[in-house]
């Protein structure tokens, strides 16, 4: 029996680090009681992190009635100026959409997204992102994400609450945590580089295009938005990262001694 308890506390304790690692990103929420509704929705679920990026009202007592008990997961809520530090640590970034936007991302249902986040969860944090509630997330938002998850909602009246959307993906994170998603053996060097690496990348990417004429007089936009696609969808991990700023550095360079 004791080793059947103590059994059961280690399968608790695994199922709750990695919902723990999930963050709940809520991009510029202008209701609060949404953020409180939000809260107990993810409490109900076994889920904590809770991030607000520049909420409109916040701390609110509207947001503390709406959650209905789930005042730990809004006490221990960041509230965070931008995307930035929200989602610079994670290693896997998946954007909660109601309709396919400007930017072609892959989209998941939000079993298969729930799936997805809990891999490297298993090793660090990872974000869901929610937008605004009459807007949701912008292009160069969404731009930021591995991939889109879409609920299928009813197609005539698709419009959702954004802490029913919340549930609706808590729930599934649960579901899949539940029915035993195994945990990836990979070692911690090979993870998935976080997002602050990848945005780095780009960064640099994006420089050496233009310090090597790459675009001609064109505009870089397009160019970088597929190849800002195909990088998201390799997932490199940190040492790859290297590689490639390697070669950007090394490129910059030649180009220097060219112009020379």
């Amino acid at each position: 029996m004791e080793s059947m308890a103590a059994s059961e506390s280690a399968e608790r304790g695994a199922l709750e680090a990695r919902l723990g690692a999930v963050r709940i990103v809520l991009v510029q929420p202008s209701h609060p009681g949404n953020i409180g509704s939000a809260a107990r929705a993810m409490l109900t679920m076994g889920l904590s992190e809770l991030v607000l990026v520049a909420p409109e009202r916040f701390p609110d007592v509207e947001a503390t009635t709406l959650a209905a008990g789930a005042d730990a997961v809004l006490e221990r809520a960041q509230v965070v100026g931008g995307l930035d530090a929200a989602i610079g640590e994670c290693r896997l970034v998946l954007g909660c959409t109601a309709r396919q936007r400007g930017v072609r991302l892959p989209e998941m249902h939000p079993r298969e997204a729930a799936a997805r986040l809990l891999d490297p969860a298993a090793h660090g944090p990872v974000a869901l992102l929610f937008g605004r509630e009459r807007t949701g997330l912008t292009n160069d938002e969404l731009q930021r994400c591995h991939g889109a998850v879409h609920i299928p909602a009813n197609p005539g009246f698709s419009s959702l609450n954004l802490a029913a959307a919340v549930q609706v993906l808590s729930y599934e994170l649960r579901g899949a945590a539940l029915g035993g998603a195994p945990v990836p053996t990979r070692p911690a060097r090979d993870l998935p580089a976080t997002e602050a690496e990848m945005e780095g990348m780009f960064e640099h990417l994006a420089q050496a295009l233009d310090d090597i004429d790459f675009h001609k007089g064109r505009s870089p936009r397009t160019v970088l938005r597929r190849l800002r696609r195909l990088l998201l969808r390799a997932a490199p991990d940190q040492r790859e990262v290297r590689i490639l700023r390697g070669m950007f550095t090394e490129a910059q360079r030649m180009a220097r001694l060219a112009r020379r």
